[in-house]
């Protein structure tokens, strides 16, 4: 059922207010605006047009349904629904896989039973804490990419260490393990996961994911997987992975933007067979799913998540965060994204090629103790700004045509003889990252950006119905 936006509402209630009598359609648009009001509590299932002075927000819907604005204050994420899962703690040997981005607000605490952290003047709490606060037996803490504290640069190896403020072991899953092993496990009934992702294939959070469902299916643990959104969550682009190009930063038959929640792929991974694990498991999955703060409602992909927590620590932002599907791409070539510099993920540039008027020197620092052309500057194009996003088309997933012309760039720099430097540099990365060397060769053959988006627009179609039956939150495409 389809309703009139809110600007029709106000306007038409305007002109009956004007004729100085409630007509009989006043009425009849006040009995639809029940309607609506109800079919929302109630989990209505219409896709919403989300709306933000960001660009990055989607900017388009499939009906005239009224907009509702879903940011980080509005919405009750997996962890903060501690009466959905505490009963399954009771009792059991709790292991945690978490980073920074595990934070609770003190306020939804208030729920969880008697807290003596809810009344506290932080803010927020980690997850850790505020369980270890409701007496939930945690015997371990496991750490992805980056660490426990998520202050460690892209690619560094995690050491296994001990927390300082509660003396637990956290057991690094990056680095010489990735996957839990069975002395890691060994005095854990429980598993719960909850860790902020991003929506794209490469970050390596839903590698950890896969590998610690994995683990704990082969030894019959069960997984509780703390949903949280994704902030790219509008998107569903680029090409599948094939199985020849699997690595860490690639592991599934999923496009590289797949619009879904790291809880949805949970399930995906479990019903598609994705693990490797024996049949006879008696694990249990359960995804604790995301809710509206205040009142029941579902939380749509197309509405504008800004993280609370940088994710990782060249991610700094909601800017950095909607260029990471295109720009990392560039990690592959010889260009640089603006590691080492204050503004990772969000410019592009190189010493030799002017990629843009910016100059900008390189420096290793903490998110980057290696980066790419240290010491040197760069000519760079800079998206500092949520206006600048305009430049470089998010909207619509990938900005292919912005790979493409940067090595257009490298290509007349070499045939100018100005430069003899190679776009791709290391084009098995690239590959890798796009899960298929058919895109590389695409650039380099000179197609357009329009012929190499239809070229996996096919398969985008066979995903989104593969996807289906694991959605905990509306489709996009939806309309019912």
């Amino acid at each position: 059922m389809q309703f009139m936006n809110n600007q029709g509402y106000n306007t038409l209630i305007e002109g009956c207010r004007t004729h100085g009598k409630r007509t009989a359609i006043t009425r009849t648009i006040r009995f639809l605006s029940v309607v609506l009001l109800l079919g929302l509590a109630f989990g209505c299932t219409s896709t919403a047009k989300a709306t933000s002075s960001s660009p990055t927000a989607a900017s388009s819907s499939l009906d005239d349904s009224p907009v509702e604005q879903f940011d980080a204050a509005n919405l009750r994420v997996g962890a903060e629904r501690f009466p959905q899962y505490l009963h399954l703690l009771d009792g059991k040997r709790v292991g945690l896989v978490v980073n920074q981005s595990a934070r609770v607000r003190t306020d939804s605490l208030n729920n969880a039973g008697t807290n003596t952290l809810a009344t506290s003047d932080e803010p927020d709490t980690h997850l850790l804490d505020a369980l270890l606060a409701q007496k939930v037996d945690v015997k371990a803490v496991f750490s992805p990419e980056h660490g426990f504290r998520g202050n460690k640069g892209a690619g560094e190896k995690i050491t296994s260490s001990v927390d300082a403020k509660t003396g637990l072991p956290i057991h690094s899953l990056y680095g010489k393990t990735k996957k839990p092993t069975p002395e890691m496990l060994e005095n854990i009934d429980v598993l719960v996961f909850d860790i902020q992702d991003v929506g794209v294939r490469f970050y390596t959070y839903l590698s950890t994911l896969h590998y610690v469902i994995e683990a704990a299916f082969e030894r019959n643990i069960d997984v509780v997987v703390l949903d949280r959104p994704n902030p790219n969550g509008q998107h569903v682009d680029g090409p599948i992975l094939e199985s020849a190009f699997s690595s860490f930063v690639g592991m599934h038959p999923i496009p590289v933007l797949h619009g879904m929640t790291l809880g949805e792929l949970a399930k995906m991974m479990v019903g598609e067979n994705w693990l490797t694990h024996s049949v006879a498991t008696t694990s249990q999955l359960t995804v604790v799913p995301i809710s509206h703060y205040k009142r029941v409602s579902h939380y749509r992909r197309t509405m504008h998540y800004s993280l609370p927590v940088a994710p990782s620590p060249n991610l700094p932002n909601d800017v950095a965060v909607a260029l990471y599907p295109t720009l990392c791409f560039f990690e592959g070539t010889d260009v640089s994204v603006g590691r080492g510099t204050n503004l990772p993920f969000q410019l592009i540039g190189h010493p030799l090629i002017e990629l843009g008027n910016n100059k900008i020197t390189v420096k290793a620092n903490a998110a980057a103790p290696y980066p790419k052309h240290e010491d040197q500057v760069l000519f760079s194009t800079v998206f500092e700004t949520h206006d600048a996003l305009t430049t470089v088309n998010t909207e619509s997933g990938i900005d292919v045509q912005l790979l493409i012309n940067t090595y257009q760039a490298f290509q007349q720099a070499k045939n100018d003889k100005s430069a003899s430097v190679l776009f791709f540099t290391r084009p098995e990365f690239f590959d890798k990252l796009a899960g298929t060397n058919t895109l590389r060769e695409m650039i380099k053959n000179g197609k357009s950006a329009e012929e190499i988006k239809q070229s996996w627009a096919a398969d985008l179609q066979k995903f989104k119905a593969q996807r289906r039956p694991y959605l905990l939150y509306p489709d996009v495409e939806s309309t019912e």
